[in-house]
């Protein structure tokens, strides 16, 4: 195992099990993603990616809450099955836009972006991108709503 291997391979352990948010968000920064300001990340948070390489990203925006034992899938293949040879491999992004919400338990694959203030409700399986403030729940995720302004009257 090469130095960058293990550096990230270290950052991303810290980031999933250590008991204090500040320092599991400062350890996912160390291990090359991008974290945005006021990020809560919840215990074990389980990021799959290539260790020794620059070809899956992840971009977690500002004031974005994601809750315990989620699963974030930036790169996926059969490892040492025969399969292998008939199924590409999966090399992806996963953006989380400012304000989202990801429930806990959820699992989210390659290539798709949370937008702004959108809601992934816990279990949920996103296969595809979600817009902006919508509500998804469910296997694969879908939207159930949309969040609608509502007049702030005081009470």
């Amino acid at each position: 195992m090469n130095l960058k291997v293990f550096h990230k391979k270290a950052w991303k352990l810290i980031a999933k099990y250590f008991p204090v948010n500040y320092i599991r968000v400062c350890a996912l920064r160390a291990a090359g993603y991008h974290v945005g300001k006021l990020v809560y990340i919840g215990e074990e948070l389980h990021i799959t990616d290539e260790l020794d390489s620059d070809v899956c990203s992840l971009f977690i925006g500002d004031r974005v809450a994601i809750a315990q034992r989620v699963l974030l899938i930036l790169s996926s293949y059969p490892n040492n099955s025969k399969l292998r040879n008939i199924v590409k491999t999966v090399f992806g992004k996963i953006a989380i836009e400012n304000d989202a919400w990801i429930g806990a338990g959820a699992i989210i694959l390659p290539n798709v972006t949370i937008g702004e203030q959108a809601i992934v409700g816990a279990g949920a399986v996103v296969t595809r991108s979600i817009p902006t403030r919508a509500i998804v729940v469910g296997n694969p995720a879908r939207i159930i709503r949309m969040i609608e302004d509502k007049p702030n009257d005081g009470s």
